[in-house]
């Protein structure tokens, strides 16, 4: 009986008793040690499964708090290169804008910064250009009444050279210096131009202005620059109404105002071709040797 074990089960019927041998008796205990073993190592693994996902969570807020940080600043970037392409196109827009007024060729295959400098070139030659000769619009447009050219007298009834332009306008109409210069005549005339005005300009320009109203607004040797007030209009001399008689000069020539009235950045290169009275090669090698900065002005006279 050594290798043998007694195991009594009692219940309502009595008790029971089973004979079980040491073998038996080892593989129980083994078991039930086992499934201890067993149920220990399952709740550690528990805890650290549990202290695992802990962790993970805390992992998980973080990148989701470093998603919304990264999609804000995201949106924030988009926003910023949404609004820097709007500026890019308004600055497109705009040189090309400054560009087609200056009658240049836009070239895309340059990048702004050449563009600009392009412009920039061509507007300080266009700005010098037009600051030393006529051009543009010495009073508000309104119209002609009288052309450049041969014509009847409208009073002494005789076919004569009309020497200038006559603009419509009303009486006290504001008149200004279409450039730089120097003011050579400012008193009433006894030649029938009644009150005028002569401004002497750079290389040998000169312009007339006549039946002004008697208004001492400059005087003779005072300098004016382009804009500048020069007078009114008024109806003295031999006039038959309120106007105002412009001319352009060359040295001693009459040249055509209209021309030069209608002169401006955009098309100053075609004045080149339309007035050739004038020996603009020799005036722009003179700009250039005054302003060796603009030598990329370049004209050929045909």
């Amino acid at each position: 009986m050594k290798d043998k074990f007694t195991l009594t089960i009692t219940d309502v019927n009595g008790s029971r008793h089973f004979l079980l041998s040491q073998i038996i008796k080892k593989v129980i205990i083994y078991f039930t040690s086992f499934v201890f073993v067993v149920i220990v190592l399952g709740a550690l693994y528990i805890n650290y499964l549990a202290d695992k996902r802990s962790e993970l969570l805390k992992e998980q807020e973080a990148l989701s708090s470093k998603n919304t940080k990264l999609f804000s600043q995201n949106e924030s970037m988009q926003k910023s290169l949404e609004e820097k392409t709007a500026l890019y196109d308004e600055l497109q827009t705009q040189l090309a804008d400054i560009e087609e007024n200056l009658g240049l060729k836009q070239d895309e295959s340059l990048d702004i910064p050449e563009r600009l400098e392009k412009v920039k070139l061509t507007n300080d030659q266009a700005y010098l250009f037009l600051t030393q000769i006529p051009n543009g619009h010495v009073i508000e447009d309104n119209g002609i009444t009288g052309n450049f050219g041969w014509r009847h007298h409208p009073i002494l009834n005789k076919k004569e050279f009309h020497p200038g332009i006559d603009l419509r306008a009303a009486l006290n109409t504001p008149i200004y210096a279409p450039a730089n210069g120097v003011v050579e005549y400012a008193a009433y005339s006894n030649n029938g131009y009644g009150y005028s005005v002569i401004l002497i300009h750079n290389f040998g320009f000169k312009t007339v202005y006549a039946h002004m109203m008697r208004k001492d607004v400059v005087k003779a040797g005072q300098f004016v620059k382009k804009g500048d007030l020069l007078g009114y209009t008024g109806n003295t001399g031999l006039s038959t109404g309120p106007h105002l008689h412009y001319e352009v000069r060359f040295i001693n020539k009459l040249l055509e105002p209209k021309i030069f009235i209608d002169l401006n950045r955009k098309n100053y290169e075609q004045i080149f071709e339309k007035e050739r009275r004038v020996p603009w090669q020799s005036l722009i090698k003179a700009l250039l040797l005054q302003y060796p900065k603009l030598q990329s002005f370049q004209m050929e006279q045909k």
